[in-house]
């Protein structure tokens, strides 16, 4: 699998279904794609093998007897589905995590390297804006890295 990478705007339609851009799609090796609660009021989304890796450390991390590993093992691991593309290219969103992220109609669509994030547009939007000064101290910190 390749890179996914990049910024998109796409329509959830009235059944709860959207396509993934061509350019995301085209790099995904199959025709399946795991989707799950996130931290942010958005969904993310993740191949079968790179699901597996991350599930598989958070489950050798957390302890059922954790009150705190519990917390993260109900909102991440439990809420996870496998959706698979449709014929025409479109994931159906499960309804339950179209709730969670307050998914309507126009929606962002982000490939962040091993994994993509699903937001409501106006959401995505509120956020950025609500989080300008974090995403500058935090690049700052960034200061290590050379080019």
């Amino acid at each position: 699998m390749e890179l996914l990478t990049g910024e998109y705007k796409n329509t959830l339609d009235e059944k709860g279904r959207i396509q993934l851009p061509s350019k995301l799609r085209g790099n995904l090796s199959g025709n399946v794609l795991i989707v799950t609660q996130s931290l942010d009021r958005c969904l993310w989304l993740y191949t079968p093998e790179e699901w597996k890796n991350l599930s598989s450390k958070i489950m050798e991390a957390a302890s059922p007897f954790n009150t705190q590993n519990r917390l993260v093992l109900r909102r991440l691991i439990a809420p996870a589905q496998e959706v698979e593309f449709d014929k025409s290219g479109r994931l159906s969103i499960p309804q339950s995590l179209r709730e969670y992220a307050g998914l309507t109609k126009d929606c962002v669509i982000l490939g962040i390297n091993k994994y993509m994030e699903l937001w409501d547009s106006e959401t995505y939007e509120k956020y950025l804006s609500e989080n300008e000064e974090n995403f500058l101290q935090a690049a700052e910190g960034l200061d290590e890295i050379c080019f």
